[in-house]
C-alpha cells in the first residue's frame, strides 16, 4: 500500500512533530507510516483523513485487485 501522508503535511507546511501533535501520535510513527513501515490502525488512518479534510482512500492508495475467478 502507498500513502501520500508526507505530500499532505508538507503541503501544509508542518513537520513530522508537528502532524504528530495534532494526531496524538508520536513523530516514530509519523516516520513509520510515511516509509511503509507501519500501516495505521483504522482510527488513526479516520483521524488523519478528517484532519487533512479527504478520503482515507486519497491518503492510502491499495493497489490490490479482487481475484474474479476468470484468471
Amino acid at each position: 500500500m502507498e500513502n501520500r501522508l508526507k505530500d499532505l503535511r508538507t503541503a501544509r507546511g508542518w513537520s513530522q512533530g508537528e502532524l504528530a501533535y495534532r494526531l496524538g501520535v508520536s513523530r516514530q510513527t509519523i516516520n513509520a507510516v510515511e516509509t511503509d513501515k507501519y500501516d495505521p490502525s483504522l482510527p488513526l488512518a479516520l483521524r488523519m483523513a478528517k484532519l487533512f479534510g479527504v478520503a482515507v482512500d486519497t491518503i492510502f492508495i491499495d493497489h490490490w485487485m479482487p481475484l474474479t475467478g476468470e484468471e
